[in-house]
């Protein structure tokens, strides 16, 4: 979060150009948006159970269980070209580089479009925490499921947009971290999820690698957004500087457990 972070500042002075990260988490770790309140929809006990770490994502959405799945970055200026101004429409463009990269891996990738408006009402107001407990605007789905799970904030004139593209679930382990307003609504969200997300490994005939997933949605964002990609080394001064926002931001419990 706090390499995030450090990049769309760098961006934000012209000192680097648009970057598109992917990532892994050791530990597994439980990530909210920046948005949700701990104490009422986080199972802090069960968390520390099962040895994940926790953070405070700078963006919005809710809690995703960062295990057997990729997590992407995007950094671009809002004013880049063709970048659309309202948020929901950068999600299509940003996002079409998910959709190709599903496609390079044999699936049938759709945009999911709140459409009804039971859908739109469940955005404006989540029956739960749990992030792929719905799918919002320009989020990817096969077969009407959730596939992948984004979130987005604009600071100093910069999009950050990222999210988690599911390898694999264990939707059990992702229930038992939140809170319920009763033991009947952690069972409809259980019974519910299956239906609602799904992982790359339920719907390939396959395995399917980090490393493969990584050259596939790549690829994906090469032909979305219509750019080569170049690889980026930081610096040690650049390193120094992530892991000082770290310290004072994003392993810091003030902003993790704020209200």
């Amino acid at each position: 979060m706090a390499l995030d972070e450090a990049l769309l500042e760098w961006h934000s002075e012209g000192k680097i150009g648009p970057v598109l990260r992917f990532y892994e988490w050791e530990p597994a770790t439980l990530s909210i948006g920046y948005f949700q309140r701990v104490e009422k929809e986080i199972d802090m006990d069960q968390v520390k159970k099962l040895g994940l770490g926790f953070v405070r994502r700078p963006t919005g959405g809710r809690g995703v269980l960062h295990e057997h799945e990729l997590t992407y970055s995007v950094i671009v200026s809002e004013s880049y070209p063709d970048m659309p101004e309202t948020v929901t429409e950068a999600y299509r463009v940003i996002s079409g580089g998910l959709l190709e990269g599903f496609r390079n891996l044999g699936l049938a990738a759709e945009f999911s479009i709140p459409d009804t408006e039971k859908s739109r009402a469940d955005l404006k107001k989540p029956k739960s925490a749990v992030c792929f407990d719905a799918p919002s605007w320009y989020e990817l789905v096969v077969e009407g499921r959730k596939v992948a799970g984004s979130a987005q904030t604009r600071q100093k004139g910069v999009i950050l947009q990222h999210g988690a593209i599911l390898i694999s679930l264990d939707e059990e382990k992702l229930i038992s971290l939140f809170k319920y307003r009763s033991e009947e609504h952690r069972e409809l969200v259980r019974i519910g999820l299956p239906e609602k997300a799904v992982a790359i490994d339920r719907l390939m005939d396959r395995p399917v690698t980090v490393e493969e997933c990584v050259k596939a949605f790549s690829a994906g964002f090469e032909k979305a957004l219509h750019i080569q990609l170049q690889p980026l080394e930081l610096t040690a001064e650049q390193l120094d500087y992530v892991e000082a926002i770290e310290r004072k931001k994003y392993a810091n419990d003030d902003w993790t457990f704020r209200k």
